[in-house]
């Protein structure tokens, strides 16, 4: 049953991580690699792989990007997995043991998250696995999700996949510029206190009431990234404001 799905990926400059998580998907036969302005050497890497299909366009937005990737699949059945997300044999033969009979099935799998090398308490519950012919990915920019129907199924899964979130301390800095132009985009917030409170929330809701501080120093540098991703986010859109009222 596994061969009804496809694997599609949206990658850029993912030359780090991309090796390895393609070396997981190799029972699947066929694997979606939407390259989109990639100046390293992922395309080389995903080329060593037979059953890669390299797909290379613009990047729309998370949304409307695996969107777009989706349709160069040959499946319906579609497993969204980032560049960075890694699988394991016990996840895959649990998912061979799926049915893939009712379209209207979506499965959710579980993701531990990685930050520097180390497993973080980090844990996410994602629907990852779809039918196009049913549903889709949301048009959001960012933060992106598959959408959840009235008549769909959720099953989750039990076994969960690995994320290499951060593999390099750089890595923080370079989405947070994406991550916080894309939540900006074409909105407003008026009112500066917003941008430091939305900041300082961020910190403690990471730090404290999800418990990162469990994770010793990189449990605060998260909090604290999270909290900088949030108050350039909505700077960028206070700025939006100002410039809306010159």
């Amino acid at each position: 049953m596994i061969n009804q799905i496809s694997v599609v990926i949206i990658a850029q400059n993912s030359a780090e991580t991309i090796e390895e998580s393609l070396a997981s998907l190799n029972s699947f036969n066929e694997v979606i690699l939407y390259l989109n302005n990639s100046t390293d050497h992922t395309k080389e890497i995903a080329e060593t792989f037979l059953n890669v299909r390299i797909i290379e366009g613009e990047f729309i937005g998370f949304g409307p990007t695996k969107n777009k990737a989706s349709t160069y699949a040959t499946n319906e059945w579609i497993l969204s997995l980032d560049s960075d997300e890694v699988l394991n044999k016990a996840l895959i033969e649990e998912i061979k043991a799926q049915d893939f009979l009712d379209k209207t099935n979506l499965f959710i799998l579980k993701r531990d998250n990685y930050f520097l090398g180390a497993k973080t308490i980090s844990k996410d519950y994602i629907v990852r696995i779809y039918n196009t012919l049913h549903t889709q990915f949301n048009d959001n920019l960012v933060h992106e999700k598959i959408i959840v129907n009235k008549e769909s199924k959720q099953i989750k899964l039990k076994t969960s996949f690995k994320h290499h979130n951060i593999t390099d301390i750089n890595q923080t800095l370079t989405k947070m510029i994406k991550y916080t132009d894309l939540g900006a985009e074409n909105k407003k917030t008026c009112f500066f206190v917003i941008v430091i409170l939305k900041s300082l929330f961020a910190f403690i809701q990471t730090y404290f009431l999800r418990f990162y501080f469990i994770n010793g120093w990189r449990g605060f540098v998260i909090a604290s990234s999270n909290a900088n991703r949030r108050f350039y986010k909505y700077l960028k859109q206070y700025i939006n404001c100002q410039k809306s009222s010159e």
